[in-house]
């Protein structure tokens, strides 16, 4: 017979046998993140703001030379940003504390051209100041953007420049508490102020701002930031090569760290990357990064949103999501209801987590040890993870859910701590008495969420397919999110017709052209219809089964297009001003620049702006820099405007300009140059804005 004694000790000798026996963790696979980059990356979701001289001037980048009188946000509340950043479940706000205009909402004491100068509380005021109390008081993190390209400094494209740079630089990161991210846009060089020259300078942006040694004096001020940068040396974060609010399907967050880096890879990472550069997908909440009053009714809708959320945070990315500050220096309330709507809807989503509770197990169990099991990926403790043995790269992991259970969006996270691994999987469920695919994807990262029709089952198997290594799931996630429906899509054809196009073909859609709300008791819409001349279509889709309704949409048509031409040029162009944004016509036979687009009317108008909307399908034409005639008989012509359509290269949306009014029956849109500086030039769309269109 044993002693309790000798059972006790025979016991603990099992039991460390046990504990010897566990398996070590997986090594790491390939480049893994940084603390910092951790970090940021918990943060999933944060807000930029956009406010400067060109806020009160309508123009997306100022030209440098914008007088600062103008700078006067009567009502400027950083409060109220970070109430709204903090309701909406945003971590942390990023300020443009200077763009390329050059003027600083902080007194730098290195430039007048400045919030000093400025009638905003007397000179006396200090926007970052102010921000960074407001993220205090909200527990907001605190971003800053300073734009290395400076269209007022006397000295910018010369090497005192960067002297001054790392000046106001230091100034705020020192002078404001802790910042989590700086933020470095990629706009480089051209023409401008420059304290009066009134010229264009081009700098070498990979060489100029001597970004090891600026990398090195923001590490040394703020060690816990992550830096953003398009251009230089590789920093912590990557853009994701457009700003239309979406990183690629397939998402690596890896990248070489050396050279530049094609459109292509930026978007979908690089699977054997030697450095760890994850995605921050940055997009506005308007088609616009600064405000314009003629886009308040372009404010993105809930269903928008609801894509952005799934195409950057459901893609292995974090989202950084504009608002343009007001001419007040608000958060105007479209945005603020439309981020709110969106925050409270996230929330429904993920509200209740029905793989929560349920029975896991695993075709391979690293070691067999209970450390590694399949439980670990639904235990909710993001530091625990299911593993296989070294080498086994594709494995399965079942959910019995215990009953049958209605879901339509599946998450799945992977552990990043010890890298990016997995490079495609499924999906299935178990109905009837057979699995079927419910859905597929490629890579995973820090957090991937998949869309797809409604299905119910008992059981649910992610199959990982292929992997760099064994993989490790953090996190699983069944949920059924509600409903939305997406506003329809209205256009207007050059004959005057209206077309109103629902994205779900068996909604109905009720409309209205009088100037009252649209809803069941409306129009409904079942074919196009005729309009002539200024017409505003307003419009719903609408669920007869759920009775649920889409936002509305909204567009205002100007004056008729039923008689314009378009002078000397194929037969094509017609597509130009077509109505349809999927057509275009593309300048390139003979082509050299300046290019023109010459219309006539079919009458004399009084012409006060113009609308382009670039080839969405050709970036090799998208054009920048133009002059925009008006003439009553094609020989004698008035300019009316001329300048450049900023940042059109990465968001490539309607560009709208407005001018002191001329009559006219001809106009001509001359290309002086486009975004790759070839001899090219793209048409989606071109139409025109009359006087009593304009809304400021």
């Amino acid at each position: 017979m044993f002693g309790r004694s000798q059972l006790i000790a025979g016991l603990f000798l099992v039991l460390s046998a046990k504990a010897i026996a566990q398996p070590a963790p997986p090594k790491p696979c390939g480049p893994i993140p940084s603390a910092n980059q951790l970090r940021w990356q918990k943060m999933e979701f944060y807000a930029f703001v956009h406010l400067s001289v060109n806020t009160f001037t309508d123009q997306e980048w100022g030209n440098g030379d914008e007088d600062p009188k103008i700078f006067n946000p009567d009502k400027l509340d950083c409060r109220q940003w970070a109430r709204i950043a903090k309701e909406a479940g945003m971590k942390g706000i990023i300020i443009t504390a200077k763009h390329h205009s050059g003027f600083c909402l902080w007194p730098s004491k290195y430039t007048d051209y400045s919030v000093k100068h400025s009638p905003w509380r007397g000179g006396k005021g200090d926007i970052v100041g102010d921000l960074a109390k407001a993220c205090r008081e909200y527990g907001l993190k605190l971003g800053i953007y300073l734009s290395p390209w400076d269209r007022n400094s006397a000295v910018y494209g010369k090497p005192e420049y960067i002297t001054y740079f790392r000046n106001q630089l230091r100034e705020l990161l020192t002078n404001y508490g802790d910042i989590f991210e700086v933020w470095f846009d990629g706009a480089n060089g051209g023409s401008g102020y420059y304290g009066g020259a009134r010229e264009t300078r081009t700098i070498d942006r990979k060489t100029y701002y001597d970004w090891p040694n600026t990398y090195k004096l923001v590490r040394s001020l703020q060690p816990k930031a992550v830096i953003w940068n398009d251009g230089g040396d590789r920093a912590d974060l990557r853009w994701v090569g457009t700003e239309a609010g979406n990183v690629g399907e397939t998402n690596w967050s890896l990248l070489n760290d050396t050279g530049d880096v094609p459109y292509n890879m930026l978007h979908y990472g690089l699977e054997d990357g030697n450095a760890w550069v994850p995605a921050e997908v940055n997009t506005s909440i308007r088609p616009g990064w600064f405000y314009h009053a003629y886009e308040d009714t372009r404010v993105k809708s809930l269903p928008q949103l609801m894509d952005t959320y799934y195409s950057s945070e459901g893609r292995n990315g974090a989202l950084l999501l504009n608002f343009p500050i007001d001419r007040h220096g608000l958060i105007h309330e479209t945005d603020q209801q439309a981020v709110l709507a969106f925050a409270r809807a996230v929330r429904q989503t993920l509200a209740v987590n029905l793989a929560s509770g349920a029975r896991a197990t695993a075709s391979n169990v690293r070691g067999h040890a209970v450390a590694f099991a399949a439980q670990k990926a639904i235990d909710e403790d993001p530091a625990s993870y299911w593993a296989t043995d070294d080498s086994v790269t594709t494995a399965s992991l079942t959910l019995d859910l215990g009953r049958p259970i209605t879901f339509n969006r599946f998450l799945v996270q992977e552990y990043i701590a010890l890298g990016q691994r997995v490079k495609a999987f499924t999906v299935e469920a178990f109905a009837g008495d057979e699995w079927k695919r419910v859905t597929a994807g490629t890579t995973i990262g820090y957090k991937r969420i998949l869309r797809f029709n409604a299905v119910t089952a008992q059981k649910v198997r992610l199959t990982i397919t292929s992997a760099k290594a064994c993989p490790l799931i953090s996190n699983i996630g069944l949920y059924n999110a509600p409903q939305l429906l997406n506003a329809p899509a209205i256009l207007r054809a050059q004959s005057g017709e209206v077309f109103i196009r629902p994205a779900d073909p068996e909604s109905q859609v009720y409309y209205t052209i009088d100037g009252t709300q649209p809803g069941t008791a409306s129009p409904k819409y079942n074919r196009p219809f005729p309009t002539d001349g200024k017409v505003t279509v307003r419009a719903i889709a609408y669920d007869p089964i759920s009775k649920k309704a889409s936002p509305e949409s909204r567009e205002t048509f100007d004056i008729s297009r039923r008689n314009w031409k378009i002078l000397g040029a194929d037969p094509k162009s017609i597509y130009a001003i077509d109505g349809d944004p999927g057509t275009a016509w593309q300048q390139t036979k003979s082509a050299k620049m300046p290019l023109d687009l010459v219309i006539d009317l079919g009458k004399e108008e009084i012409i006060a702006g113009f609308r382009y909307l670039p080839d969405q399908g050709w970036p090799a034409g998208i054009i920048t820099g133009y002059e925009f005639y008006v003439s009553m008989d094609t020989t004698r012509w008035t300019l009316a405007d001329k300048g450049e359509f900023s940042n059109i290269r990465n968001n490539p949306g309607w560009q709208i300009r407005t001018f002191a009014a001329v009559k006219g029956r001809y106009l001509r849109l001359r290309a002086l140059r486009n975004t790759q500086n070839n001899d090219a030039a793209g048409y989606a769309e071109f139409d025109v804005i009359t006087p009593d269109e304009i809304k400021r």
